[in-house]
């Protein structure tokens, strides 16, 4: 099977696209008429459209600037994309979502906001002055056929605070945060600097801490003692800014393809980047968990919503002194949310935000308000005790893939490089497409490099003509290039799968190896100029050595 195809849709009863349409119709069913009838969308996040439930997995990655956020997402896309820039100043000046296309094409944001194709209508209120800062960049890449990756600009440090972006940037933030299924942020391990527009950043991300994950960047940059110091005071930094008794994930880690500062805690980070990449690579498997868990968790607060209005409506006085209750009303919203908790048994988690509420209801009219409506509640009520859980059946009957992302987040190639996995299996065989490639040319590219990568491979001393997965995992780990990154590379070079490099092997691994150390990006399959002459097609293998 191609790896194109590792995320086709099964058509069966348990089908991913079976429950993402039957939560379409719960929520065209149940709850938009509800969050219609009280107003909903005038507190709270604009109505789903049928793109929010048939969008891939999408990761948000923030950070402050000069954190590595656009290397991050070339670490893990193994490829450049339009737009993006590098540098210790801010770079990154605009939202670009990556997603899969056809074609590499870039589509600025008003365009976007009227494609009811793209999951990003409701961005529309955000304005021109976010529009024009907005865009996505279409591009045949392997792992964006299965997930969508969100770029960010840095979060400003408290130097330049004062400095406006013309736009409410956590709003924005908050837009995001509610659709993604990951939020990656990201700190500099020499650097952390919590500014306003930081910790307003965090405001907009209340709710949704289950989406987070913290990463301490550019450890291999620091010695073990800095690395503990810039651990614990970032861990006291979240705790303070969360209020959360339970304290966030921190990973750390050096998320670049170029080899790695050798350090003291050089195995940690990279057990850490493998626990990352494979929360990553799981999002595709678990998003339409994800989808129900947040359809389930809009029509809580949907509820509580209507019995916050129908209180509010029934307070009202008829003709007179209406202003002044107004204004009375809104100072005791916390004093009514207590009472909706008692009479109608609302969880007080259910609840928005008390100050935000507050602002939004000064702006509205009480007297246009609707009073509960017997008929809606029962539905939204059948809706969170009976509908919700017939779903829950079908999510188990299904068939869930055991293939994993492409590149560096494919977690076979990177599970060949884990001590535990190497002892059991050592480079486990990975089932390659039956296709293959014409050749069309008469000498091999590594033929003229291939004495100097002969020497090194019989120093390595090969049995019957081979290296065994142990000689060659020790010789490809002194380069320093990441875990990751040289599993990829071993998945290129074993042409024939038996899990050993012979010397034509070997060449391919070292020349390889040796493109990456110069900053090559690697390929995603093997062209067919770089196949080993014995493994052409229609070629008698050669005698081993």
């Amino acid at each position: 099977m191609s790896i194109r195809r590792f995320w086709s849709t099964p058509k069966t009863l348990g089908d991913v696209n079976m429950v993402t349409e039957e939560l379409k119709n719960l929520y065209y069913k149940r709850l938009l008429p509800i969050e219609k009838y009280y107003s909903f969308h005038h507190f709270h996040s604009p109505s789903y459209e049928d793109a929010d439930f048939d969008s891939k997995p999408m990761v948000l990655v923030m950070g402050q600037y000069s954190t590595g956020k656009t290397t991050f997402i070339r670490y893990l896309i193994e490829e450049d994309f339009p737009g993006s820039r590098v540098g210790p100043e801010p770079t990154t000046d605009c939202f670009t979502a990556l997603m899969y296309g056809e074609k590499t094409q870039t589509i600025p944001g008003n365009a976007l906001t009227v494609d009811p194709k793209m999951p990003f209508r409701n961005l529309d209120p955000f304005g021109n002055s976010f529009l024009n800062r907005f865009q996505c960049v279409q591009m045949p890449n392997q792992v964006l056929e299965s997930i969508s990756i969100v770029d960010t600009p840095g979060i400003l440090t408290a130097a330049k605070r004062k400095l406006s972006r013309g736009y409410d940037f956590p709003a924005v933030l908050r837009w995001f945060a509610e659709r993604v299924d990951r939020i990656i942020l990201l700190f500099d391990a020499h650097k952390l600097d919590f500014s306003d527009e930081l910790t307003r950043a965090f405001g907009a991300l209340y709710g949704y801490e289950d989406k987070l994950r913290v990463v301490l960047n550019k450890a291999d940059r620091v010695d073990s003692q800095q690395l503990m110091r810039a651990y614990g005071a970032l861990m006291w930094s979240l705790g303070k800014v969360f209020r959360t008794p339970e304290i966030l994930r921190v990973y750390i880690g050096s998320f670049w393809s170029e080899p790695r500062l050798m350090c003291d805690h050089y195995q940690l980070i990279e057990l850490e980047e493998e626990d990352l990449l494979a929360d990553v690579r799981n999002l595709p498997r678990n998003a339409v968990v994800r989808k129900l868990n947040d359809l389930v968790k809009r029509a809580r607060l949907v509820r509580a919503h209507a019995h916050i209005i129908s209180y509010l409506k029934q307070e009202m006085p008829t003709i007179f002194c209406k202003e002044s209750k107004k204004h009375n009303l809104i100072y005791q919203l916390p004093v009514i949310f207590n009472k909706i908790q008692q009479q109608h048994r609302v969880p007080a988690g259910d609840f928005p935000d008390c100050t935000k509420m507050q602002e939004k209801l000064l702006g509205q009219d009480f007297s246009k308000f609707k009073t509960l409506k017997p008929s809606l509640m029962a539905s939204l009520d059948k809706l969170l005790t009976t509908d919700v859980a017939k779903l829950v059946p079908l999510l188990q009957l299904q068939e869930k893939k055991k293939k994993s992302l492409p590149s560096v987040l494919d977690g076979e190639f990177l599970g060949t490089f884990r001590r535990e996995h190497f002892r059991q299996d050592p480079f486990k065989e990975i089932i390659k497409d039956d296709e293959s490639s014409e050749m069309d040319f008469d000498e091999w590219a590594v033929e003229k490099y291939k004495p100097k990568y002969d020497e090194i491979f019989y120093n390595l001393s090969p049995r019957d003509g081979k290296l065994s997965g142990t000689k060659v995992k020790e010789w490809m780990t002194t380069t320093l290039l990441p875990n990751s990154v040289l599993a990829h590379i071993w998945r290129l070079a074993d042409v024939d799968k038996d899990g050993m490099l012979d010397n034509e092997e070997f060449a391919l691994a070292a020349h390889l190896i040796e493109g990456k150390l110069e900053g090559h990006w690697l390929p995603k399959e093997l062209p067919s100029h770089l196949v080993p002459p014995s493994k052409q097609p229609n070629t008698p293998s050669d005698a081993s050595i």
